[in-house]
């Protein structure tokens, strides 16, 4: 039997049903890539990881990521989800390494919340033009800030600093116009926006594509790492915090913590709250898309 636990990341104390949910299953090693894949197409969850051997990584388990649509080699709550899970499962403590495919992620707990360290930021491609950037998510050129930025601290995405949390709120993602000016390549289109509350701690929503919708993660981790980058690439004063909200706009309230030390290492942080275990019957190798 094939043995899974869905766990809910960035979740919030006292919420369980809070955060943006996982699919883990407890060993990958005997399954192929297209079964791994048909398995998180079935589950139709934002990520599914499978936990396998680490190879000579030297790292305490392996991890691979799947959407429903295609592998990703590293993302935030998939990454903090599996070390929940890995020490659930007494494979692991409080302290462990995960080889993905973006290489060697640390990972640390206080209690049930978790941290990751991200890879050192790179500049992504040149962001498209504030006004189509605009046109893109529905609101006025004013509304976008002055520095949209593709930033890749593991999985490329396109941040987009909004001038007032009223035009994060108010943001419609155009699915025509993510494919043109927010695609990596065509199946995999996705684009983050945030500005500042009043409170100081930041309004967030990530979208991406799915098929030929645009569909909205309730708690993005590889974004908010990659929100770490942006402000280093902006030069921001450091060491640097920030509390994210995200997930409001789709009923999943979430709760992420980003710290960029004054070294420049970025630091991911969210609540991991499990929820249910389950199995299924093993299958054979997955037959390819016709």
């Amino acid at each position: 039997m094939l043995r899974f636990r869905i766990v809910n990341v960035f979740a919030i104390e006292g919420a369980p049903l809070s955060g943006n949910p996982l699919c883990v299953f407890e060993d990958g090693d005997g399954l192929d890539d297209a079964t791994m894949q048909a398995l998180a197409l079935q589950l139709n969850l934002s990520e599914t990881t499978f936990l396998t051997a680490p190879g000579a990584t030297g790292a305490s388990a392996g991890v691979r990521i799947f959407t429903p649509s295609y592998e990703m080699p590293f993302a935030g709550h998939p990454t903090l989800g599996s070390a929940h899970v890995l020490r659930a499962l007494g494979r692991a403590g409080d302290r462990l390494t995960l080889a993905m495919k973006a290489g060697v992620i640390p990972v640390s707990a206080v209690g049930d919340v978790w941290t990751l360290v991200a890879n050192p930021p790179r500049a992504g491609r040149p962001a498209a033009a504030r006004a189509d950037l605009a046109a893109m998510l529905g609101l006025a050129e004013a509304d976008v800030g002055a520095t949209p930025r593709w930033v890749d601290t593991g999985s490329e995405q396109l941040i987009i600093p909004l001038t007032s949390v009223d035009a994060v709120r108010r943001a419609v993602c155009d699915p025509s116009l993510l494919l043109r000016h927010g695609a990596l390549r065509p199946e995999r289109c996705l684009a983050q926006i945030f500005a500042p509350r009043d409170d100081g701690e930041l309004e967030v929503r990530f979208f991406f594509l799915k098929g030929n919708s645009v569909v909205e993660d309730p708690a993005t981790g590889s974004a908010c790492a990659n929100l770490g980058g942006w402000y280093l690439l902006e030069g921001a004063a450091l060491p640097l915090r920030r509390v994210l909200h995200q997930g409001a706009a789709v009923g999943r309230p979430s709760r992420l913590e980003l710290e960029v030390g004054g070294d420049g290492v970025i630091r991911v942080s969210g609540r991991v709250i499990a929820l249910a275990t389950g199995e299924m019957p093993e299958f054979g190798p997955a037959a390819p898309p016709a």
